[in-house]
């Protein structure tokens, strides 16, 4: 309960400083012409769970591309088109309980996004007025995910469709399999650097709040003995990887159902101007 409130009062912060500051741009606006740019992010991403808490560890590369309209230099609304992978596993923890449990996964992740940024200071491509800011951004985003994890017989499964934990089996029928397709709830900051009258160099990180705990197939209790009547082999393999060889029992914890997992993006994007209408007196 106390994670929600403190995840609710991190939303609340970014909200309240876009809106608080927005009143100090009307004089901005009055001088400025709105523009666009189409950007290319490249960069890293990791994931935080029930296998990997840290930040900053498991990390892969991304990519995306992103395009920005400019409202005033204090203001953007973007959206943007992201790729990603995710992964983790338990042989690399530090906690012995957890890496007998010996889960891991991978997972490639889909994202497209709007979001609303604010430059702590004006901001504008080709002015050398407002050659730079640190700025924030809020929005919101749909994702895609698919965790996968290797089996013995060396290939890849998806997991989801396994009902590792007993998903809607006759054993737990109210636990309903999870959906691949979610909403999160981007937020984050970086810098703007205007290179020329056109281009840009943009350094942002952004974390993910989601509303799911299966980013890793990991979230409540086993399935365990005994196995639901519809388990295979494969099914009983992958939802108990235990190394000591005790199976677990049915209802025993595998997870932490009480935080939902989060995602992040490092990136550095290359963003040109696309329409060029800015005039006034500052040049």
């Amino acid at each position: 309960m106390k994670n929600k409130k403190s995840k609710i009062k991190i939303c609340k912060v970014f909200f309240a400083i876009i809106i608080l500051i927005s009143f100090s741009s009307d004089k901005i606006h009055a001088q400025y012409k709105p523009s666009s740019e189409l950007g290319l992010a490249l960069g890293t991403s990791y994931y935080n769970g029930d296998i990997s808490s840290a930040p900053f560890q498991n990390i892969s590369a991304s990519g995306g591309i992103t395009y920005r309209r400019n409202i005033d230099r204090r203001f953007t609304l973007k959206s943007s088109a992201i790729y990603a992978s995710i992964y983790a596993d338990d042989e690399n923890s530090n906690d012995p309980v957890l890496v007998n449990r010996n889960l891991h996964f991978k997972s490639d992740i889909t994202e497209l996004s709007g979001q609303i940024e604010f430059n702590f200071l004006p901001y504008e491509t080709g002015n050398s007025l407002y050659p730079w800011s640190p700025y924030v951004f809020v929005g919101v985003s749909l994702f895609n995910f698919n965790p996968k994890a290797e089996a013995s017989d060396g290939q890849w499964y998806e997991l989801q469709p396994l009902s590792t934990e007993g998903q809607g089996t006759t054993s737990r029928p109210y636990l309903k399999k999870y959906s691949l397709t979610q909403i999160s709830m981007p937020f984050g900051g970086g810098f703007k650097f205007a290179i020329n009258k056109n281009f840009n160099i943009i350094l942002e990180h952004g974390i993910r709040k989601t509303f799911t705990d299966y980013l890793d197939d990991v979230s409540t209790t086993y399935p365990g003995q005994p196995y639901p009547t519809e388990f295979n082999n494969l099914q009983i393999e992958l939802s108990d990887r235990s190394l000591d060889g005790q199976p677990k029992q049915a209802g025993e914890a595998r997870g932490n159902s009480k935080t939902d997992d989060w995602y992040s993006f490092s990136s550095i994007t290359l963003s040109f101007q696309i329409n060029q209408k800015s005039k006034g007196c500052d040049y």
